[in-house]
C-alpha cells in the first residue's frame, strides 16, 4: 500500500516553483547536457559502478524531433567511446516516433544500432506503458534478429510478462526486470504489494531457468535479498546478472550491494526536459517521490 504522506506529496509538486521542483530532481537526473551526465558517470565509475545513460523525453509525435532524438542518442554512444566510459544507452522508442510511424521509428533506432554495435555498446530499450507494449516487443524481437547487443525492459506487475519471457527467451536474451510504475488497470497489472514482489521473484527465477541475463532493477530490500537468495540457488556467476537502481535513490543500499562484490548498474538520465520528466515520474509512482524526499534530507 503507498503511503498516504507520498500522494500528498505528489500532489502538491507541480504547485511548487520550477527552481523548487529541480531540488527534488536534481537528486536522481544528472543535468541538463551531455557534460552532466559525464561527470556522473565518471564518479559511479570511480565506484566501481557502471552506468546506462538516458536522453530525457517521450511520446514525440513529430518527425523532426525524432531524428533529433536520434541524433542525441548517437551523442551519448560517442562520448561513451570519447571519455571512456563504463555504460551503456537506454532509448525509449516512444521519443523515435513509436507512436507515430513504426517504420520511422525502426529506421532511426537501426541507426543507433548500427552505431553502437560499430562501438561494441550495449542498447537497453525501456519499457513504457501498456498502450506501447507490444509494438515496442515487436521492435525488440525484429532487432534481435539483426543485432546481438539489444536488450529490453521487462515489468513484473504486468500479468503478461510471464508468457512475453517465455516466448521471447527461445534464444538467449537479456533483460532489466523491474516492478513497473505506470498506472495500469487491475485486469492487466498486479495492485498488491507483496503480489509484485512475489511475481517479480517467480519471473527473475524463469530468466535464469530460461539462461536469460538479468539486470535485478529494484530499490526494494526484499527483493534484493530474494534475488541473491535466488543467485545462490542457481549457483551463477557475475557475468550472468547485474543489479541496477535509478540514480539518487536509496545510496546506502547501493554502497551495500557493491560492497558485497555484486556488479552494480546506475541508470543516468539527462537532458532538458527534465521538469516534464520529473513530474510524470512523481505521478506514476508517488513512492518514488518520498525516497527522494528522504534521500535530500538523510
Amino acid at each position: 500500500m503507498m503511503n498516504p504522506f507520498n500522494y500528498i506529496l505528489v500532489k502538491t509538486i507541480p504547485l511548487l516553483p520550477k527552481k523548487l521542483v529541480r531540488v527534488f530532481a536534481n537528486k536522481y537526473i544528472a543535468g541538463d547536457s551531455i557534460s552532466d551526465a559525464v561527470k556522473t558517470v565518471r564518479e559511479l565509475n570511480g565506484g566501481k559502478i557502471m552506468a546506462t545513460i538516458d536522453v530525457l523525453g517521450e511520446s514525440i509525435k513529430d518527425r523532426n524531433e525524432a531524428a533529433k532524438s536520434r541524433d542525441e542518442s548517437l551523442e551519448v554512444l560517442d562520448t561513451i567511446v570519447k571519455e571512456k566510459l563504463d555504460g551503456n544507452l537506454s532509448v525509449k522508442l516512444t521519443m523515435l516516433g513509436l507512436a507515430m510511424d513504426y517504420d520511422l521509428c525502426r529506421g532511426l533506432f537501426s541507426e543507433i544500432l548500427d552505431s553502437a554495435k560499430e562501438k561494441n555498446i550495449f542498447v537497453r530499450i525501456d519499457m513504457e506503458d501498456s498502450s506501447v507494449t507490444d509494438i515496442t516487443i515487436k521492435m525488440y524481437e525484429e532487432m534481435r534478429k539483426r543485432y546481438d547487443n539489444v536488450g529490453l525492459v521487462l515489468q513484473a506487475y504486468l500479468r503478461r510478462t510471464e508468457n512475453d519471457i517465455l516466448k521471447l527467451t527461445t534464444e538467449k536474451s537479456n533483460f532489466r526486470l523491474c516492478k513497473g510504475i505506470y498506472i495500469e488497470p487491475e485486469s492487466i497489472a498486479y495492485k498488491g504489494r507483496q503480489e509484485i514482489r512475489d511475481n517479480y521473484l517467480r519471473l527473475l527465477r524463469i530468466m535464469f531457468e530460461k539462461n536469460a541475463y538479468a539486470g535485478i532493477a529494484t530499490h526494494d530490500d526484499y527483493l534484493t535479498d530474494g534475488a541473491k537468495e535466488i543467485i545462490r540457488d542457481f549457483k551463477l556467476t557475475n557475468d550472468k546478472f547485474e543489479f541496477q537502481m535509478l540514480l539518487g535513490v536509496r545510496e546506502k543500499l547501493r554502497s551495500e550491494i557493491v560492497n558485497e562484490g555484486y556488479r552494480m548498474r546506475v541508470y543516468v538520465p539527462f537532458g532538458m526536459r527534465w521538469y516534464e520528466y520529473s513530474i510524470r515520474r512523481f505521478q506514476e509512482n508517488p513512492n518514488v517521490a518520498g525516497q527522494v524526499v528522504k534521500s535530500i534530507f538523510s
